[in-house]
């Protein structure tokens, strides 16, 4: 099954999609990151002036290794960055830390779908390992019927996951992009960059839940649960 080249054939618009997706994200921040932002602030200071906005004052803003490897950890209530952005004062930057800030607001606030991705993390990480578990059995004993179950489980549930996050990211950089322009961290002009940061990542997420969607299909089809299964 992992030579099929009908596999192939079921993930290649979503693999396509999420090589274009991934390239249009770095370019898009490749280029505003030289654009600097008229404040001249930087990321950590623009996070920061967002969630003071918000009335928070229990996240702690911290730099992190890698290239945009941001994230807002809602337990431990810390929002950490990345090196391109923390002390960057580009338009980039102040698009992703916003966007992290975006998080914090929306734990603040007891957003749901937040809330509910929160509570599918080990689910999905339970399903997933089992899902391979199964696939691995099903492989050592030639059962493609097990290797089709645990490609339903695993990807099954990762969907369910990837769908729930769409509403987050989304919902994040709309909050990213209105409360920087409206407390002032942006222009008009720059708030319209920040948008294009934050739209060609908002495709990453997309493109991953296609590609799993896709991913999921081709299990089905091999389970015979599609129309036109060769299993049937």
């Amino acid at each position: 099954m992992i030579l099929d080249p009908i596999y192939f054939l079921f993930i290649a618009p979503g693999f396509i999609l999420s090589l274009w997706a991934s390239w249009k994200v770095r370019s898009t921040f490749n280029k505003l990151s030289h654009t600097p932002n008229l404040r001249g602030l930087t990321g950590k200071e623009a996070a920061e002036a967002m969630l003071r906005a918000a009335g928070i004052y229990d996240v702690k803003v911290v730099p992190t290794y890698g290239h945009l490897t941001d994230y807002y950890h809602p337990l431990q209530k810390v929002l950490a960055l990345s090196e391109s952005v923390y002390g960057s004062r580009s338009i980039a930057a102040i698009g992703v830390a916003c966007h992290e800030a975006g998080h914090a607001i929306q734990h603040a606030k007891g957003y749901v779908p937040l809330y509910l991705r929160s509570m599918l993390v080990p689910a999905t990480t339970f399903a997933t390992n089992a899902g391979y578990f199964v696939m691995l059995g099903g492989l050592l004993m030639n059962a493609m019927g097990l290797v089709a179950l645990g490609g339903i489980l695993a990807f099954g549930v990762t969907l369910l996951f990837q769908i729930v996050t769409l509403p987050v990211e989304f919902d994040a950089s709309k909050r990213a992009k209105e409360v920087a322009f409206e407390i002032g961290l942006v222009t008009e002009e720059e708030k319209r960059g920040m948008a294009k940061v934050l739209n060609a990542a908002a495709l990453t997420y997309v493109a991953a839940a296609i590609t799993t969607l896709l991913t999921l299909l081709y299990y089905l089809w091999r389970a015979g649960l599609l129309a036109g299964s060769n299993e049937d």
